[in-house]
């Protein structure tokens, strides 16, 4: 291990991760991606989970990324993160950019069918209930103003 010169970044699934943290936690900087998670794809390839990442081998960096596009069928239901999809009704866990696409997908079809929560998207206003008179001023404010 001496021998070898660590890679300052590794790339996993479009996502340079730091080379100088342990494998377990280097895949947290994936989107979608805990540390329990984690836990269970680097148990299901047999790597170190403590050893560097910028240590491992371009065949144990490809046999991750591949553990990680597979890896739904090891983990428990509960521990996806889109259960029953409204589309498909799948249980599928996204990372990466998914997340981020199916949530702006998620928001413009509420405001499309012109659901109470796509409304307070639309107006910028809090979406869950939470009070509104005295919290969560931005912008503008409107109210008493002082004379001079």
């Amino acid at each position: 291990m001496a021998d070898e010169e660590i890679r300052h970044l590794v790339r996993i699934m479009n996502t340079d991760l730091q080379g100088n943290q342990p494998v377990i936690y280097a895949l947290t900087g994936i989107r979608g991606i805990g540390i329990r998670t984690s836990k269970i794809i680097v148990d299901s390839t047999g790597i170190d989970p403590n050893g560097l990442i910028g240590y491992l081998s371009d065949e144990d960096v490809a046999k991750l990324d591949s553990a990680i596009n597979n890896f739904e069928g090891n983990m428990p239901k509960w521990m996806l993160n889109r259960q029953k999809d409204p589309l498909t009704g799948d249980d599928k866990h996204l990372l990466g950019q998914d997340i981020m696409l199916t949530l702006r997908e998620d928001i413009n079809t509420l405001k499309k069918i012109r659901a109470y929560r796509g409304l307070r998207h639309e107006r910028g206003l809090k979406v869950r209930g939470q009070r509104t008179k005295s919290t969560g001023r931005r912008g503008s404010t409107i109210g008493v103003s002082k004379k001079k």
